[in-house]
């Protein structure tokens, strides 16, 4: 199969880069400003309801490195005290009471394990299961939470009526979780693209039957890359903003993890992940964990180099990459080359060539030199590819190792995990089990696989790979995979064999304009 298993040498981490992290102390409220540069001074609901920066940029604070979270005061607390605590040092200007509404309201009886992402034994390692909200994927965690910290937010001219339309593009994954979370939202619409028939039947089913008033869903001619390059068009144009905030009182904001306010919550998986491992006296505080994240847009793994910065003890953190290895690539050469083949891989949520979140972490590896961030996002925009210095590159294999999955790998490892600990995967935690058989083990350090969807949400390529029956619709190869395992298929996969399909519009890539157009006029 010839892909190498491993790349990016990891040795110990040195914080001193990110300079002298204190304690938190007193209220503050940190101001956000653009990867690409500092004119903007925004507070986090400022920058969540905004969504993306006017020069293309992404939200970021320098106040990240400076304030930790306290670990051990964690221990023995819910998810939801947890959240509360990791929230309240990456948001300031939120109240606490705020931040305990919201996180009330989206960790709740929709979750169908009372831990919201528990933790379990995969033979010497860990899986941290982030698949049991309502659409039965790990954008759940951030997605559920992310209405409600929009509703806590003001126009920023004062007008009452502004009404607010999130625009989102998805590989899968993302549009689903954006739909649930928003529906009939008030003072709120959502339009989704997905790239067609490059989703699961099971994905595009779950966003085709959405219910809600304020709800569009749209397929798009070409894959997912090319509908987020137009979404963030859409963003950028001034005429298009211009018409929507004076005929329809509408402002344009994003659910993708390009929001700051969608990839914060994120962070409160790894800090709960630790928790439980100390829990379990697997490991002491203070000891150090790595962990393995499938990824493709770089924001799941992002979360976690966040949670480094406010002080998790974090060994590395390692990308799970597919076919569509670009992060593999960029991390073992320091080039990132967006101009390579488009693979449809069985783990579409993960076939992304733009890693839109990767310009985070360039910003705070590049010492915060939002001239350098902008100088490369201007050579990925206009020649496809940019190039980062040595030192830099340097600095980023201390702590971010990587590997790659091809097809054949991962239905290797579905079956291979089957058959090992009786445990069942989907093709993207396949990529991550993968790369975590392959890489060097340091007994010393116990290594967590994130799992970020149901196996249910693929059910044929989990069937085929285990050597069960794959024929019939995705339905039919739930039941199976139901009756083989000994598990049960989530409620709301399994009922969408019956709901009746709302959305069967497809676009071009230049039609994705008018959709929003429409869709804000009609909110």
């Amino acid at each position: 199969m010839g892909a190498p298993p491993w790349g990016c040498p990891c040795s110990r981490i040195d914080l001193g880069a990110f300079g002298n992290p204190t304690i938190r102390g007193g209220y503050n409220v940190t101001t956000f400003h653009s990867t690409r540069s500092t004119t903007d001074s925004l507070t986090s609901k400022q920058a969540i309801r905004q969504g993306i920066a006017a020069d293309g940029g992404l939200f970021v604070t320098d106040a990240l490195g400076e304030t930790r979270v306290d670990v051990a005061a964690l221990v023995g607390k819910s998810y939801q005290d947890i959240a509360v605590t990791v929230l309240d040092a990456l948001l300031p200007d939120f109240s606490e009471a705020e931040l305990r509404e919201c996180v009330e309201a989206a960790y709740g009886p929709q979750w169908g394990d009372e831990a919201i992402t528990p933790l379990k034994p995969l033979g010497e390692d860990w899986v941290l299961e982030l698949f049991h909200g309502p659409t039965s994927a790990f954008k759940d965690v951030a997605l559920q939470i992310l209405p409600r910290f929009m509703a806590r937010t003001a126009p920023a001219d004062g007008g009452a009526d502004e009404k607010i339309m999130i625009v989102t593009a998805t590989s899968g994954d993302t549009g689903k979780a954006a739909l649930a979370g928003f529906a009939d939202a008030p003072g709120t619409g959502i339009t989704v693209f997905y790239p067609q028939g490059k989703v699961s039947q099971v994905q595009e089913l779950q966003m085709t039957t959405q219910t809600g008033s304020n709800v569009t869903v749209c397929a798009v001619e070409g894959n997912f890359d090319d509908a987020q390059s137009a979404v963030k068009r859409i963003f950028g144009d001034r005429d298009l903003a211009a018409r929507l905030a004076g005929d329809a009182h509408v402002r344009l904001s994003s659910a993708n993890s390009i929001n700051v306010g969608r990839l914060v919550p994120q962070v409160v998986y790894y800090f709960s992940a630790y928790v439980q491992l100390v829990e379990r006296g697997a490991i002491t505080l203070g000891d150090e964990v790595e962990f393995c994240v499938p990824t493709g847009n770089f924001g799941d793994i992002l979360a976690g180099y966040y949670a480094k910065l406010l002080g998790l003890p974090v060994k590395h953190l390692i990308v799970a990459s597919d076919r569509n290895n670009v992060l593999f690539e960029f991390l073992t050469t320091g080039t990132y080359n967006r101009q390579r083949p488009f693979f449809q891989t069985i783990s579409p949520s993960m076939d992304i060539l733009i890693s839109s979140n990767l310009e985070r972490m360039l910003y705070y590896m590049s010492d915060k030199d939002s001239r350098l961030i902008s100088m490369l996002m201007n050579d990925l925009n206009q020649w496809g590819a940019y190039e980062i210095p040595d030192e830099m590159l340097a600095r980023i294999r201390h702590i971010f190792g990587c590997g790659w999955a091809d097809e054949d790998q991962v239905r290797e490892s579905i079956r291979d995990c089957w058959e090992r600990n009786r445990y069942v995967i989907d093709p993207h935690t396949a990529c991550g089990y993968f790369v975590l058989r392959q890489m060097p083990r340091d007994p010393s350090v116990p290594r967590v696989l994130l799992s970020t969807a149901s196996p249910y949400k693929f059910p044929r390529v989990v069937n085929e790979s285990l050597g069960f029956e794959a024929t019939g619709t995705d339905f039919a190869c739930m039941d199976v995979l139901a009756r083989e395992t000994g598990t049960t298929a989530p409620a709301a996969l399994r009922g969408l064999e019956n709901a009746a399909v709302r959305f069967d519009d497809v676009v071009a890539i230049d039609g994705m304009a008018g959709v929003v157009e429409r869709a804000a006029h009609a909110l």
